[in-house]
């Protein structure tokens, strides 16, 4: 049992479903639907993320996705990281101990926030596909991790325009540079899960950039 009384299964769920529900609201589909009255999911990709929401849509109310989508995840991680340390015991508390704690509930938190980002029930389990909230999560886990990961990102997007593949890399590159940072089997098997589902959400992308059909980004939205 922990201080506060709640056993470490239930501490798991609540965390999880605080930070599912956190990532359930979702930025593109909120705006395009609830303000612009025209669901960004019947558009273009069909995904609900920033890009597609950028491509059809465009204008400020552009920052007002990212704004949602960076700030849902910050209060994912924020909150796991509160209950978690509320809940520890005498005899975890030792500094390596807690700080092994703390850094399981950061990734534990992550994976449910880009589950329900990608997942919402509230929206029919369709949204996106977790790379802005998942880029806001690896700055706050670790500064190392966040630097891997977006400084890929950013190369392979600059030097293709292919938004997709720098987003590939961060999925990919995640699980290998938590495992180096964090070399701990739980923390490691989580990210590993995360990783795995942000390249899964791509899959469509990957075909496409391997047929050699994929569209590069651009800073001038399409037009229907």
């Amino acid at each position: 049992m922990f201080e506060n009384g709640i056993p470490l299964p239930l501490l798991l769920v609540i965390t999880a479903v605080i930070a599912y529900f956190c990532g359930c609201f979702n930025g593109s589909v909120i705006v395009s639907k609830y303000i612009l009255r025209d669901d960004v999911r019947n558009h273009g990709s069909g995904n609900a993320g920033l890009t597609n929401f950028y491509r059809t849509f465009g204008g400020l109310l552009t920052f007002v996705v990212i704004l949602c989508d960076v700030l849902k995840a910050v209060a994912a991680i924020l909150i796991a990281k509160h209950l978690f340390f509320t809940g520890y015991t005498i005899f975890i508390s030792a500094a390596s101990t807690e700080a092994r704690w703390n850094t399981f509930a950061e990734y534990w938190a992550a994976l449910f926030c880009l589950l329900g980002h990608m997942f919402p029930c509230m929206f029919k389990f369709r949204g996106g596909k977790g790379i802005l909230s998942g880029g806001t999560i690896v700055w706050m886990i670790d500064w190392r991790v966040g630097l891997v990961v977006w400084l890929g990102f950013l190369l392979l997007f600059l030097l293709t325009k292919y938004v997709s593949l720098g987003s590939v890399w961060a999925g990919a590159s995640f699980p290998f540079i938590s495992w180096y940072c964090y070399p701990d089997p739980m923390i490691v098997a989580l990210a590993f899960v995360i990783g795995a589902l942000v390249v899964w959400k791509h899959r469509g992308n990957i075909s496409r950039l391997i047929h050699g059909n994929e569209n590069k980004f651009s800073i001038h939205r399409k037009k229907e």
